[in-house]
């Protein structure tokens, strides 16, 4: 079978599984008031927040409700503890493809723990709304949304390795689209403001804006020339040079679903606290203040760099470039180098979290200039995620078609 044939196939189980994925979430979980529950709760910004990774799932409390949201989390915290614990690090290092396994594993059993924690969290939450609680109910609750969300983690799994592009993205990817067609229902426009040609000309082009920071983001690198001991001791001709890639943002979206998830907590404590109670009061001061802005930027300062500091480790790197003979043009190896490193990347994670808080600033500048009322379920963290997986999905694509066409002309 030729590639074309295999991407074939790879797309078609990706769909089945994606299309199964989205059924689970509108298989309710009985001995709920479903109606009552979701009227309750359709206007809470934070749990639309949690809408955008689970499809819904929070609102209608399906088997699938939980979605992907726990493997995430795992996810981060697998990755704290292998900085934390010097053992993971060295399986992680040091046992190639079998310690990467073992990895995986720990992190399966992390999210079947955060699955039990949110699911138990999920059961106290709904119990207003329950016809019949009791303790059977709660753990019959548990161990569905559980289940469920083993099944997603398998679906995610599966097609990371047999389907088309990165499983868990999919499926994140499939549940913010899910979410167009409600999200255009209830946006209300002011006709009265947006009949004039300049108002839609300006949405437009700060859509396209948002649309070109947003590549920006997901693809700017920042090449760094290196040269290797070989090029020196024979003499080769450094004008073909090769580069260290370094990204913009190192933690694609992360920092800005932690930083806007602490930053919905005012909107939710507003929404939920009764009474004039001084966390209240705080609340609500800090969401008409410019302090709103500033601690979500900084938030977002922060988030960016400790992701950064997850995913590359300057010290790593050129410890690396040195056991390859490979080196910094101009630049000493080790120290010299990290140090380098490290100046590198803290000028591109900030400059990279100014274009992610001027994403998120375009929803609310569209609505302030516009009077345009956009679906808090929809906004930067969405477009950046659907940009993000659609290049990388698309790059998988395009191997499989430049491999087919290799083989054709080789044959």
């Amino acid at each position: 079978m030729g590639k074309l044939g295999e991407l074939k196939q790879k797309a078609i189980l990706t769909l089945v599984i994606l299309t199964l994925a989205r059924l689970g979430i509108f298989i309710p979980v009985l001995g709920i008031d479903h109606n009552a529950f979701y009227t309750s709760i359709s206007k809470n910004n934070f749990v639309n927040f949690l809408n955008i990774f689970s499809g819904g799932g929070f609102s209608t409390v399906g088997i699938f409700a939980l979605g992907i949201v726990p493997y995430i989390n795992a996810s981060l915290v697998m990755q704290l503890l292998i900085k934390l614990l010097p053992q993971l690090e060295t399986i992680q290092k040091e046992e190639g493809e079998r310690g990467r396994q073992k990895i995986t594993q720990f992190t399966r059993y992390l999210t079947l723990g955060w699955a039990i924690l949110q699911s138990g969290a999920v059961a106290f939450w709904v119990k207003p709304y329950v016809f019949n609680w009791n303790f059977y109910f709660f753990i019959d609750i548990v161990l569905t949304l559980t289940s469920g969300a083993m099944i997603i983690l398998w679906f995610s799994e599966l097609i990371t390795e047999k389907g088309l592009g990165n499983g868990a993205s999919l499926l994140i990817f499939q549940n913010i689209v899910s979410s167009v067609p409600k999200t255009l229902r209830e946006t209300q426009i002011n006709i009265y403001h947006f009949h004039t040609i300049s108002t839609l000309s300006f949405i437009l082009i700060t859509f396209i804006l948002m649309l070109i920071m947003t590549i920006l983001i997901q693809e700017g690198t920042r090449n760094i020339p290196i040269i290797s001991a070989r090029q020196l001791n024979k003499g080769i001709s450094t004008s073909t040079k090769n580069y260290l890639p370094l990204k913009l943002n190192q933690g694609g979206v992360m920092p800005l679903v932690f930083a806007s998830a602490i930053m919905a907590l005012p909107n939710y404590i507003t929404g939920t606290v009764q009474g004039k109670s001084f966390i209240n009061f705080i609340a609500s001061l800090l969401i008409n203040s410019p302090v709103y802005l500033l601690l979500y930027f900084i938030l977002i300062v922060l988030f960016s760099q400790f992701y950064c500091s997850l995913i590359l480790n300057p010290d790593d790197v050129s410890e690396n470039l040195k056991k390859m003979g490979v080196s910094i043009q101009e630049i000493r190896p080790g120290k010299m180098t990290s140090a380098y490193l490290k100046r590198i990347l803290n000028r591109l994670t900030f400059l990279g979290s100014i274009f992610l808080f001027l994403i998120a600033l375009a929803p609310s500048i569209i609505e302030t200039i516009s009077h345009l009322q956009l679906s808090k379920s929809f906004g930067a963290t969405s477009l950046i995620i659907l940009v993000g997986v659609a290049i990388d999905t698309g790059k998988q694509i395009q191997t499989y078609i430049i491999s087919s066409e290799y083989n054709n002309i080789t044959q």
